[in-house]
């Protein structure tokens, strides 16, 4: 078991700061993460263009190098050499905390690897924001982040968080944001959902409602700004029936069905959960399902 003090030595020399910026608000940033980004001998950042501004808004003059998705695999050796050097780096993102979908986990997982001192240095964080500004629960929670491009890993992806019984959380631009909501919803099914963009700025906005709701807004009206989604987790007893396994296998296909869209299911939801339960192919429970459905004289 490696121990770190981080507050031991003064100085703070061979250590790797992670440092939370603003997210849109300049009034989030902490008067520790200034301290912080005036002290260390080098800045690291995503974007030095994006992040110049940043320093130059508080009058802090740093040592700006560039950390990003393109150069992280050879300026890693550099900045861990510099670390174990004895010299101070701080890590920061174009904005929240660094390592939440962003090229920084990988410099802080080696710095790790090779003893140096890691300190987070805490900041605004959209995920956790968005999260508590939901109405949804907040415990336990699961931050997933970007989901895959395409469609088909998407919808992949989103299966296996399908019966998880927790609030998931999730990024997204705004040109894939439609097609998102509707794997979201075919997927997951029509859970609540609290949709929020441009977080802490001046046109901040909030879509609280179900995933078809969401949808249908997006069909009416352009998505734009950066988007933070946060999705009811799965109801175990409503997902999964409450039924125990054996009390299903003397119903027909007809009355399986049935229990499920007395739920509030839609048929095709149910028809694809029966399948599912009874190892079934989905076109063979609705052709079962709609043969035995009673004769309306």
């Amino acid at each position: 078991m490696e121990i770190q003090k981080s507050f031991m030595n003064e100085g703070q020399e061979g250590t790797l700061f992670v440092v939370g910026t603003p997210i849109g608000n300049l009034n989030d940033f902490s008067p520790r993460a200034r301290e912080i980004l005036e002290q260390v001998d080098i800045i690291a950042a995503e974007d030095t263009r994006h992040t110049r501004k940043l320093l130059s808004a508080f009058g802090i003059r740093g040592s700006l190098v560039s950390y990003h998705e393109h150069n992280k695999q050879s300026r890693e050796p550099e900045l861990i050499q510099k670390l174990m050097d004895g010299k101070s780096i701080a890590l920061v993102s174009d904005a929240g905390m660094p390592g939440i979908s962003d090229p920084g986990e990988p410099l802080i997982q080696k710095a790790v690897s090779r003893g140096i001192p890691v300190v987070p240095v805490p900041g605004p964080n959209a995920a956790v924001s968005a999260l508590v500004a939901s109405g949804l629960p907040t415990q336990p929670f699961v931050f997933i982040g970007f989901l895959p491009r395409g469609k088909k890993e998407r919808k992949k992806e989103l299966e296996s968080w399908r019966l998880i019984p927790a609030t998931l959380i999730f990024y997204e631009a705004p040109h894939r944001l439609p097609e998102m909501l509707k794997d979201l919803l075919e997927v997951l099914g029509d859970r609540n959902v609290a949709i929020c963009r441009e977080l802490t700025k001046k046109h901040e906005e909030w879509l609280r409602g179900k995933l078809s709701d969401g949808l249908d807004y997006f069909k009416e009206k352009k998505a734009r700004g950066e988007f933070t989604v946060v999705v009811e987790g799965a109801d175990l007893s409503r997902v999964e029936g409450t039924e125990p396994e054996e009390e299903w296998r003397s119903w027909t296909i007809h009355e399986h069905v049935e229990k499920y869209l007395g739920q509030g299911w839609t048929k095709k939801e149910a028809v694809k959960q029966v399948a599912r339960e009874r190892s079934l192919p989905k076109r063979e429970v609705y052709n079962a399902y709609h043969k035995d459905e009673p004769d309306v004289e």
